[in-house]
């Protein structure tokens, strides 16, 4: 695999993401995201940037961390909940 295809399957899997979130599967959608971030690891390995990998590896990072933390529950704000507390002016 060359670094052409894995930018085209990690922007595909980006794709499926952002289709997963629109259809309301947040969980699927960052495991595409995850994987997607793989591909650009291996795109950026194989280009030999330096910086690529670093920031990538940073992002994938804070995103499964932040995948963790929203299956265990532990974000304490959402949409729906601010948008509930908000009181609309009649």
């Amino acid at each position: 695999m060359n670094s052409i295809d894995a930018a085209t399957i990690g922007g595909v899997l980006l794709v499926l993401g952002a289709s997963m979130t629109m259809l309301g599967n947040v969980y699927r959608a960052v495991l595409f995201y995850l994987v997607a971030d793989l591909c650009w690891l291996y795109m950026a390995y194989e280009t030999g940037n330096t910086w690529g990998l670093i920031t990538v590896t940073a992002g994938t990072v804070m995103g499964f961390i932040a995948f963790l933390k929203m299956r265990r529950g532990d974000f304490l704000k959402s949409i729906v909940n601010t948008q509930r507390q908000t009181k609309v002016p009649e």
